[in-house]
């Protein structure tokens, strides 16, 4: 049994969200805690995750959604902390207005293999990451590819509750970890 890491985006997730109703579910999952959700600064973000990772028992499983996903692609360049993967869901164009409005400091993501398994859920009508751009950042980080169809950024405003489709694929994901 792996420790469970979730890493929403901009806002933290709310209530509704997948990532929250999974974390109700489980309990080897737990939200990493940055300083801000609305305001993000890559620096405090990259802290927070390795304190969490610091904490888990056993090399943890990433579960990133929206900028989380960019996020995670920054990290790995100087980890310096294990994890067994990451499960990446709605990756964002990272050039788009609210991307660039709100979180200035993860702007210019590496585009480069990551040093870990990793799984890229996208979309066909993400209005924050077109499928093209999904669809590519999984062939540059190396990502297994998901298309889910039109679910929107895959949040609670897509309308999906507890996501069980993406449950079962984060558990198919996860399974081949060991």
């Amino acid at each position: 049994m792996s420790d469970i890491i979730v890493l929403p985006g901009l806002g933290g997730s709310g209530e509704g969200h997948w990532q929250t109703l999974w974390e109700r579910q489980d309990p080897r999952m737990r939200r990493f805690q940055p300083a801000s959700w609305d305001r993000p600064e890559l620096i405090d973000w990259i802290a927070a995750l390795d304190r969490e990772i610091g904490r888990a028992k056993t090399p943890p499983i990433l579960i990133a959604h929206s900028l989380a996903c960019q996020f995670i692609a920054h990290w790995a360049v100087s980890a310096k902390t294990e994890i067994l993967g990451a499960f990446l869901v709605a990756v964002p164009d990272p050039t788009g207005e609210v991307y660039l409005g709100e979180a200035p400091s993860f702007a210019n993501p590496p585009r480069r293999r990551l040093p870990f398994p990793s799984l890229l859920v996208t979309s066909t009508d993400d209005p924050y990451g077109p499928f093209d751009y999904a669809k590519e950042s999984a062939s540059v980080w190396g990502s297994e590819f998901i298309d889910v169809g039109p679910l929107g950024h895959i949040n609670s405003a897509s309308g999906i509750g507890d996501w069980p489709e993406g449950l079962a694929l984060f558990r198919r994901f996860s399974a081949g970890l060991s």
